[in-house]
């Protein structure tokens, strides 16, 4: 009996080390990853000059202190080696502030080219 059990054991156990190639969630690995998540939401947030208040509207769903360890510690670089701010290329503005209409024009019929939110930059010299 015993080394029927233990055989029985022994492929329960290696059966079971494969859990993650069959759909079943690791809790441990599920919560590193959440928390990497929010600390990279929190670093890029701050990469990009946007306000910790913003970061948080602008990502509900990620944990408030894992972004917030992010952004601190992307202050911290960015102080210690004296990076400048990237400011994003997006046009989402955070949920709570609010922005005036725009006044609109008649779109220019001399332009060739659609505008573009990157800089273009001219080979001529």
């Amino acid at each position: 009996m015993t080394i029927q059990s233990a055989a029985i054991a022994l492929a329960l156990l290696t059966a079971l080390t494969g859990c993650e190639e069959l759909g079943i969630p690791d809790p441990v690995k599920e919560a590193a990853r959440a928390q990497a998540e929010g600390e990279a939401i929190g670093s890029g947030c701050r990469h990009a000059g946007r306000a910790l208040e913003d970061c948080f509207s602008l990502n509900p769903k990620a944990s408030k202190a894992d972004v917030f360890n992010g952004w601190r510690n992307m202050n911290d670089y960015m102080i210690e080696n004296k990076i400048d701010v990237v400011p994003p290329m997006t046009t989402e503005a955070p949920a709570h502030e609010t922005t005036a209409e725009a006044p609109t024009t008649a779109p220019d019929e001399h332009a060739s080219e659609p505008t573009s939110p990157r800089p273009r930059y001219n080979r001529r010299p």
